[in-house]
Parts: C-alpha cells; structure tokens; sequence
C-alpha cells in the first residue's frame, strides 16, 4: 500500500498481555494526573502527553492477535479508559476514535487494509478522527447521507478528492491519520484514511467547550485532498451487517464517564479528610458518612456494569470472528441484547457522573469552590462527555424490550 511515515517518529513499546497493558495503563495515568488540572485551567494541549501515550504503546492494544498485536479484551480495554480518564479525562477521550477505527478496520477493511494500517498502529500511529458534521445528527439512513456535505470524487489518477468539512474532530490535531466520513458519488457512505499533513488537510484548534477543554475536538477542513484508493474503507457495508454494533464505541465514552465520577469521589474524600485536620481519625459526621456511602454504591454499580457490559462484547467478538457464519442469527440475537445492555450503562454512568461531580461541593464545602483548586472541571467535564450521545433514545429502546419485547432493529446506532 501506499506509504506514510508518522510524522512524530517515536517508537512504541510492544505489549504483550492484557496485564501488562493494565500495570503500563496505571503507570502512565500516574504521569499525567500531576499535571490535568493546570492543563485543564490553562487550556495546554496535550502535545508531550500523546506523545507519552504513542510511546507506552497503549494505542496498540487492541490490534487482533492475527496480525501481531496483543488483542486485549474489551474488559481491559475499557479499564484502561477508566484509569486514564481517571487521571484526565480529556486524555482519556483522545483515544476513542483510534480504537472504534482498529475495531472498523477488522470488521470492514480488506486484507491489505487491516495488514497495512494494523502494522503502522503497532509502530506508534495514531488515528485521529472527522466523523461528525455540524448539521448531521449521526447516519442512520439515506437522508442523512444526502445531507452530508464532504464528499468523495474520482480523479484522474486513479485515485480520488475529498471535499468538506467536520467538526467534533477530537483527536486529528495529534493524529498521523484522520478517518473522515464522507459520501461518495454513489451516496453510499465511506471512511478515507486521510495523512494528517496531507496537502489540502487544515486542522483548525477550535474548540471551546467548557469542559473536555484539552481534547482540540475542533474543526477539520478538507479541500481537494487526495487520497489513494487503497485508503478508502467500505463503511455502507455495515448497514448489510446484522451483527455490527455501535456497542464498542459507546462503551468507551461510558468507561470516560466512570473515570471521571472515581476521580470526582476520591478527590472529594480527600479534601474532606484533611480539612478534617487529622487523617489518622476517622470521621464521625453522620451525615457525611452516609452521603458517601450512597454515592460509592452508585459508583460501584456503574463500574460493575461497565465491566459486565465489556463481558458481553468479548463474547460476542470472540463468535463474530471465529463461528460467524455457523452461529450468525445467534449472534445478532446476542448482539441487539449487549446494546441495550450497552445503552443502560450510558444512562448510569452519565447519571452517576453528573450526580458525583456536583454532590463534589456539597460534601466539601464552601472552601471547596475556591478556583485555585478547580475541582469545578470535574462537573465541567462530565456535564459536557455525557452530552456526546443523548440517553433519553437509549431508555427509549430500553422500555420499548421491556414493554414490548421490541429489540433495536440498527444497533450501531443506539
């Protein structure tokens, strides 16, 4: 296939098992928690933390055994979201997209495809992403193909030209590649892997959210970029796929949710106790003790369901990709169960960070809100990620199996 180096030129340590990648996990969110608060007050991008994170070789994690990764589970995988997140969450949601493309790959790309940028993954390159256009509430059917505006032409070289415009682009501003959604002249919708230097490629740092401030999740413009055919992925084949699933993708943003309630608690727990004055007591206000009880049960139970939800897509990868073709009603079957079971996690886990987070305050106090400490960006971020897909669609589906018996009949969507 048709080369492009990383521009970044690191090397990536090669993990082998799930539990090396968890002890690298723990290790690198150490290194970055130091510093996420004043990132966060200072809006500073995270540029040598990436860079960190290329080199620990976290982003190759889930590259399948076949071709020379570790393939971890989902069960660690969404851990070390939760860990990352933990320490900070905008970093902890840079990586999202890079891991929904390894996943697309293996289930929609070619042979060359999957050996060519599956290769480049584990040599530290990172998938940035431009799949969302303002305007655009996600591609469920032809309309909404129609109404995108990037699209993709042949040119005379063999090749093709990309045209248009994405925002929501969180993490092209560090990447090597950016997958970018389009429509080709067909109307059927593709993802082109896009070199982040190309000619004709403009990253654009803006984006000012209140919170998830550091993930430059901006503007990316395209005009007249391109791009080899063999950069070009058949995304419209999932629509003909029963078994592919938006599961994966959702349950990493769930897993950023979790992290940032952890962090939110600990933190809270923290202060408490050396405003205390004494660490070594323990403390006896009532009500403080019992207003922390409830809110570590609602934190264990989402982290409970986070790890029972990545059980379930381990399974059900573990049949799509070796009993497909005998087992692949079966699988759908499964596969419709784990999203709604994916879908409730996002209900719990948005609900438990936003009641963490807040309640943050009213257990620590009034000194608490002081900004030097800016504890406040906790609530900030996990207002703002929990926005990232609406969950009142997901009770909707949830109600409609529990009323009616009525399963999502486009999971990758839900």
């Amino acid at each position: 296939m048709t080369q492009y180096l990383n521009p970044s030129s690191v090397t990536a340590r090669r993990i082998r098992t799930d539990e090396e990648a968890l002890q690298v996990a723990r290790e690198y969110a150490t290194i970055i928690g130091m510093e996420a608060s004043q990132r966060d007050r200072e809006r500073r991008l995270p540029f040598d933390e990436i860079r960190l994170l290329v080199e620990s070789g976290l982003l190759g994690v889930f590259v399948p055994k076949a071709y020379g990764g570790p393939g971890v589970s989902v069960v660690t995988l969404t851990e070390i979201f939760r860990i990352i997140s933990q320490a900070d969450s905008s970093i902890g949601q840079i990586p999202q997209n890079h891991h929904m493309c390894i996943q697309m790959l293996e289930m929609l790309g070619t042979e060359e495809q999957k050996t060519f940028f599956f290769s480049q993954v584990l040599e530290g390159t990172q998938f940035g992403n431009a799949m969302s256009e303002r305007g655009v509430k996600g591609v469920k059917q032809m309309k909404d193909v129609l109404r995108m505006q990037t699209r993709l032409r042949k040119n005379d070289k063999g090749g093709y030209l990309l045209d248009g415009r994405k925002y929501y682009a969180t993490g092209a501003l560090f990447a090597a590649w950016i997958p970018v959604l389009a429509a080709n002249e067909d109307e059927q919708t593709i993802v082109a892997f896009v070199p982040r230097h190309a000619a004709g490629v403009t990253v654009i740092d803006d984006w000012s959210g209140i919170g998830q401030r550091t993930t430059a999740s901006g503007t990316v413009r395209f005009d007249q970029v391109e791009v080899a055919e063999e950069w070009v992925l058949a995304h419209g084949k999932r629509f003909d796929m029963s078994y592919y699933s938006g599961a994966f993708s959702q349950i990493m943003h769930a897993a950023v949710d979790v992290g940032i309630a952890r962090a939110a608690l600990e933190e809270a727990a923290e202060y408490v106790r050396n405003l205390n004055g004494d660490e070594s007591e323990p403390i006896e206000d009532t009500y403080l003790v019992h207003r922390f009880g409830e809110l570590g049960i609602r934190l264990n139970a989402a982290e409970a369901l986070l790890e029972q939800c990545a059980r379930s897509i381990d399974r059900e990868n573990e049949l799509i990709r070796h009993e497909l073709e005998q087992k692949k009603e079966q699988i759908t079957k499964m596969v419709q169960h784990t999203s709604l079971l994916v879908a409730s996690l996002k209900v719990v886990a948005t609900d438990t960070a936003i009641e963490l987070t807040n309640a943050f305050f009213e257990l620590a106090g009034t000194s608490s809100m002081d900004e030097k400490y800016n504890y406040d960006r906790h609530w900030r971020n996990a207002r703002i990620h929990t926005l990232h897909d609406p969950v009142r669609w997901k009770e909707y589906h949830v109600g409609n199996w529990y009323l009616n018996g009525v399963l999502p009949e486009r999971q990758f969507n839900l």
